[in-house]
């Protein structure tokens, strides 16, 4: 394993704590970044155990100032930064005539903002190591409804980040791309399908079995699925893969 530093936002649970756990097989050192703080130190030994160096760092990416430390405590700790893996930032699953203002700016600052802060403070380091950056979007991007109006507009937005990253990265040599995942059973997935249960008066294997319908697929995804195809894009064999949207969704999206 040659020396190379990993950055993982969102790394506490779901897609982030899965690709950060990942990532331990090729990156000598991952640090992670999350308001979780329990659960950041458990993530942490984890990758330990998996191999490689671990830099906790409990930070709400919300906070503008976030950024800067997120940097600066790899870069004091490590000297470097060869993957920017931008992850968090849950959207609420709110209906666009009940959506507030504070709950507009709320997601938009974590999830839109705290990437595009992070990414733009990284971006000399990433420069320097010619690394790999990646933004994480979802589905509703190409699919936007009125019912869950901010995480399909907010994660269209991320997408056009992505690709306004990757022109200015071409000629610095930085590498940056985007995934969209599909449903994939985390917890935060798991307490809205119970909510949804609660709601109609269903049980929860109902739900899930109405929501895989109303999907079309045939089951959810799972987070360490996600985890391989991050990996993948922040690999040694994807450095030709620049500019790019990649779908993994279990065949939700029928468009071409």
């Amino acid at each position: 394993m040659t020396n190379s530093v990993a950055i993982v936002t969102g790394a506490s649970s779901g897609i982030g704590e899965a690709t950060a756990i990942r990532l331990a097989q090729d990156f000598s050192a991952v640090v992670i970044a999350a308001r979780g703080g329990e659960n950041l130190k458990r993530v942490a030994e984890e990758i330990r155990a998996a191999g490689a160096e671990a830099l906790p760092l409990e930070l709400d990416l919300a906070e503008a100032a976030a950024a800067d430390t997120a940097v600066n405590e790899t870069l004091k700790t490590f000297g470097q930064i060869d993957a920017l893996l931008n992850i968090a930032g849950a959207v609420p699953g709110i209906d666009l005539f009940q959506l507030s203002d504070q709950q507009w700016n709320t997601a938009l600052e974590l999830k839109f903002h705290g990437a595009r802060r992070l990414t733009l403070r990284a971006w000399d380091a990433l420069k320097a190591s010619k690394g790999a950056v990646v933004f994480t979007s979802g589905t509703g991007a190409e699919q936007p409804n009125a019912a869950t109006a901010a995480i399909g507009t907010i994660n269209a937005a991320i997408e056009a980040l992505a690709k306004a990253f990757s022109e200015r990265g071409l000629k610095d040599g930085v590498q940056v791309n985007s995934v969209s995942p599909g449903p994939v059973m985390t917890i935060r997935r798991q307490g809205l399908i119970e909510k949804a249960a609660a709601a109609n008066g269903i049980s929860v294997d109902a739900a899930k079995a109405k929501f895989l319908e109303q999907a079309g697929i045939a089951r959810f995804g799972e987070a360490e699925e996600i985890a391989e195809l991050l990996a993948f894009v922040v690999s040694p064999k994807a450095r030709w893969l620049t500019g790019t949207i990649l779908r993994m969704d279990g065949g939700e999206i029928k468009t071409v």
